[in-house]
């Protein structure tokens, strides 16, 4: 997937928890575990939006595109 959710790193930087960063954002853990792991197909700007408040960040710190392999 050429979108990488990098939501890991930002938590690390600032020692969050899952579980803590969960209840601040207002979603679950095991939601919060699907976009770490790349799974989600989507995300509501509503939730990125909570996600950048609670963390103090920008979209783009949360979000990478990295291109295919093989893609020009």
């Amino acid at each position: 997937m050429p979108i990488v959710v990098r939501i890991d790193v930002e938590l690390a930087r600032r020692k969050l928890s899952v579980g803590e960063f969960a209840e601040r954002v207002g979603i679950s853990p095991a939601n919060v575990a699907v976009l770490k792991n790349g799974r989600a197909k989507a995300v509501r700007f509503s939730t990125l939006e909570a996600m950048c408040e609670v963390l103090e960040c920008q979209p783009g710190d949360l979000l990478e595109w990295v291109p295919e392999e093989g893609s020009a």
